[in-house]
């Protein structure tokens, strides 16, 4: 049959037994989903943001991580909306499906495939770099931290959901009983004027604080966006587990919500107390470890293997549930079609898409070895710990873009769809997620190391749409997502 909504694109008739090899097994409950969600953001509490502070000061990466929130809680509240209303493990791909057809679900579904693919690769980066700097080991060393924490990570996520969702709990509240400890740690110890403000108009660092508040001005906070960004990066993820979660429709709105009010306290109690310590904001806005600086300047330098070790697990924790994100990603459009098929197949006991979870692993692993050996040491780490990073990040806007347009064209067109919640903020909400993820991506050209970025990712797109244009288009098939969007949700279907 073909889709008379999208010339040019058809769908092939499968068996039952299609589906019977692409079973997923339900076992996720509330807070199995709030660990998902809270566990894939939790490194960018560890790393990541403080590199806003260069760019606007204490008060400017605060206006930008208020900023992000209000633009992360609009989407949030949009996801909450219509997870439960389209319960596929398709996520954004399915929501644009919906509402934009079978082209506009492929595009969001790309842009959300940068984001899950590189994310978890730069993230091994830095464990590789934290452990080599644990174990003493030299930069040549890097790769096989890197093959070694995939091999670990990727055969835990294959070996039953229960598995995954275990680690995920465990490894989620490691970490944040980490962060915990720090800022417990830091209250005794900080000084806000002395450190937090220590960064003149100029830039330059200002030794007994007392600086302004925005240093930079508002200018300098709005730049400082991209990086608050990682503050909250990844938690959209949730729906992603919407066929393996007992009760969807109402477990996945308090899970969404439940990690996003939880992210948004470690968020502000890590920006605000991590910059009140000795170092301060100016050294902060420079380092590659805040937190491990953090903690350093509290007890000093003689334990710095074993802070190093803690400040692992919350990179540990976003690597682990990534991965998983990453696998339910690739086999939602590869069940449907838009990928090869092969990838969407589960495993045979585990019932877990091991075939998209080692697929997207080599696919990062490659590109991170290419990267590495072709540009040696020294510029691999740039790329891998710049580049890579960016392409995350500006995937990631766009999917948020095209999620919030999503939300709204399902409002305005497909008022008779169930929706088990609804989104208190509504299409006001969602415009204003449009207005800030694009603020963001703007922010993120003006900076000529995000454009190095933002061209990474037009060629992940070239070569997906090539693809999709001559192969993809002519494959698809009728999965739950394209079942539901074909029947405009009128209908409730089986779940495969």
């Amino acid at each position: 049959m073909s889709d008379q909504r999208a010339a040019g694109v058809s769908y092939e008739v499968v068996t039952v037994e299609y589906f019977d090899q692409r079973r997923l097994r339900r076992h996720a409950r509330v807070w199995s989903l709030w660990a998902l969600g809270v566990g894939a953001v939790i490194s960018g509490h560890f790393s990541g943001w403080n590199l806003g502070l260069a760019s606007g000061g204490w008060g400017g990466i605060l206006l930008a991580a208020i900023l992000i929130a209000i633009m992360y809680l609009g989407l949030v509240f949009c996801i909450a909306e219509m997870s439960p209303a389209l319960p596929h493990t398709g996520a954004a791909y399915s929501f644009a499906r919906t509402a934009m057809g079978p082209w506009g679900g492929f595009i969001t579904g790309l842009c959300e495939n940068v984001e899950y693919v590189i994310t978890p690769a730069v993230v091994v980066f830095f464990i590789g770099s934290y452990l080599g700097s644990i174990f003493g080991t030299p930069p040549a060393f890097q790769p096989v931290y890197w093959i070694f924490c995939y091999a670990i990570f990727v055969g835990l996520n294959i070996a039953g959901v229960e598995l995954s969702f275990r680690v995920t709990l465990v490894v989620t509240i490691a970490a944040l009983a980490c962060l915990v400890a720090f800022w417990v740690s830091a209250i005794p110890n900080m000084n806000f004027s002395r450190w937090a403000l220590n960064v003149a108009p100029d830039g330059s660092e200002l030794p007994n604080g007392g600086g302004p508040l925005l240093p930079m001005g508002i200018w300098g906070g709005l730049a400082a966006m991209p990086f608050a960004v990682w503050l909250f990066l990844a938690i959209e993820q949730l729906p992603l587990a919407a066929e393996e979660s007992v009760d969807p429709k109402t477990d996945m709105p308090k899970g969404i919500i439940a990690g996003m009010l939880t992210l948004i306290v470690s968020a502000f109690m890590i920006l605000w107390l991590n910059s009140s310590v000795a170092n301060g904001t100016f050294a902060l806005g420079k380092s590659g470890e805040p937190l491990l600086d953090g903690f350093k300047a509290i007890y000093g330098e003689g334990i710095a293997k074993i802070l190093a070790l803690v400040a692992v697990v919350g990179l540990i924790a976003s690597f682990h549930t990534i991965i998983y994100a990453k696998g339910r990603q690739i086999y939602s459009l590869s069940r449907a079609g838009y990928f090869p098929r092969a990838l969407s197949i589960t495993h045979a006991t585990y019932r877990t898409p091991h075939f998209a979870m080692i697929g997207g692993a080599l696919v990062a692993l490659a590109i991170m070895l290419v990267i590495w050996f072709a540009l040696g040491a020294e510029q691999g780490t740039a790329v891998i710990g710049g580049t890579l990073l960016n392409m995350a990040v500006f995937g990631a806007m766009i999917s948020y873009v095209m999620q919030a347009l999503s939300f709204i064209l399902l409002r305005v067109q497909h008022p008779h769809i169930e929706r088990p919640y609804r989104s208190p903020f509504g299409i006001p909400g969602a415009v204003l997620t449009i207005v800030i993820a694009l603020a963001t991506i703007a922010f993120q050209l003006v900076d000529p190391v995000y454009r190095q970025g933002v061209i990474g990712v037009a060629v992940w797109f070239a070569v997906g749409m090539i693809y999709f244009a001559i192969a993809g288009r002519h494959k698809l098939v009728l999965s739950p997502e394209e079942e539901f969007a074909m029947g405009k949700g009128k209908v409730e279907y089986k779940s495969y």
